[in-house]
């Protein structure tokens, strides 16, 4: 993997990062610990969206009236119909966690970005997909990319007591959910690297992503190249973002 050939490198786009006013449109909530909401507005025109791992950061105001912001996964964007789809998972912490929870449509958001996009080919002789809830719309969204026939491993840490979720299935892919982040490291340390060039994107909590990190590099002896490992959020704390690898 010292040279990569062009199929497999990745791309790194830039957008000009903007703010916009959009508007709820619809809101689900299906019982799967997620709300999905989709949001429109003239505004959203030129918006970009190239990569699973994109991120916007939506806007609020606490309540001191200080502005905070959130990050969040753009699940899917159709600039035909100039609607952006999020999915938030309802654990019932924080502010962002609140307005999915009580958000109505026709009620407006300012959201910014995304600045840029790292694009990872889809024709890798393998895929390594692992993460929490909080990676899941970005799973999910990976997972509805990929050609049927990609090698694809998925590892999910699933909260305890909450229904399997449900993901798109092809004839090789491997979808694993588990509710302990032991068992989660213990199905990891027990992978197997498949043959050929391939990338790991792995998202999570902190101190969970640090540990994939330390196996995929140690352990597995992954080049840094083939890996992306970030941080979306850590206990105790309102807003985190860290990308690790």
């Amino acid at each position: 993997m010292n040279s990569i050939l062009p199929q497999y490198r990745i791309e790194r786009v830039r957008y000009e990062l903007l703010k916009r006013d959009v508007t709820v449109i619809s809101v689900e909530r299906n019982g799967n610990g997620f709300a999905r909401i989709v949001l429109s507005g003239e505004e959203l025109a030129g918006f970009q969206s190239s990569s699973f791992d994109d991120h916007i950061k939506l806007l609020f105001e606490d309540e001191a009236g200080q502005d905070v912001g959130r990050h969040y996964t753009p699940r899917s964007w159709n600039a035909q119909s100039n609607e952006l789809v999020l999915e938030f998972a309802l654990h019932g912490a924080g502010v962002a966690a609140q307005w999915a929870e009580h958000v109505q449509p026709g009620e407006r958001i300012a959201i910014g970005g995304p600045k840029g996009s790292m694009i990872i080919p889809a024709q890798q002789d393998w895929h390594l997909l692992v993460g929490d809830a909080s990676s899941l719309p970005a799973i999910c969204r990976r997972l509805e990319e990929l050609p049927a026939t990609s090698t694809v491993d998925v590892l999910l840490l699933r909260p305890e007591g909450l229904a399997r979720w449900s993901l798109p299935q092809q004839e090789r892919w491997t979808v694993c959910q588990l509710s302990e982040a032991d068992a989660l490291l213990d199905a990891l340390h027990s992978w197997e690297v498949p043959a050929g060039h391939g990338f790991a994107w792995c998202a999570g909590e902190a101190d969970l992503m640090r540990q994939v990190r330390s196996i995929l590099l140690d352990e597995k002896k992954l080049p840094r190249v083939g890996i992306k490992v970030a941080a979306y959020w850590r206990q105790g704390l309102a807003d985190f973002h860290e990308r690790l690898s």
